[in-house]
């Protein structure tokens, strides 16, 4: 496969020792297949159910898929800051240099803030408790 962004040989390389992906040595650039961008999402954070919709305003890209030569489309990812490509044919994502990083970064920020609702919730939870009981008591 060529890199979508300097037509380089991608090559196999194991990103952290955890996930083999397609990555180019030129550009630094990496390909994952639909399940590995999951996977790389899991590492910081695996609640699936939390992470939110992954794909949003999406366009045309001029960057040829590697796999089957279609032009992706660029999308933003998860609501945030950050614009990904992807294959419509459903072969993976394109990740620029750093941008996976950024993924990691996004997907750990999401984990605190649930983290933080879970334990917003828990303390509103017991003073509901509490005031149920103070009135219960009192009458």
């Amino acid at each position: 496969m060529n890199c979508p962004h300097c037509a380089a040989t991608l090559t196999p390389k194991f990103y952290k020792g955890m996930l083999e992906v397609d990555y180019c040595p030129q550009c630094r650039g990496m390909w994952l297949e639909e399940h590995e961008l999951d996977r790389l999402e899991d590492t910081a954070f695996s609640q699936d159910e939390y992470k939110g919709s992954l794909l949003h305003r999406q366009q045309n890209s001029a960057r040829p898929c590697p796999v089957c030569g279609d032009l992706m489309q660029e999308f933003q990812y998860r609501l945030y800051n950050l614009r990904l490509e992807f294959c419509p044919q459903r072969h993976g994502f394109w990740l620029d240099a750093g941008e996976e990083q950024r993924v990691l970064q996004i997907m750990r920020q999401r984990a605190a803030e649930v983290q933080r609702k879970h334990s917003a919730e828990a303390e509103w939870q017991d003073i509901l408790k509490n005031l149920h009981r103070f009135f219960q008591e009192g009458l």
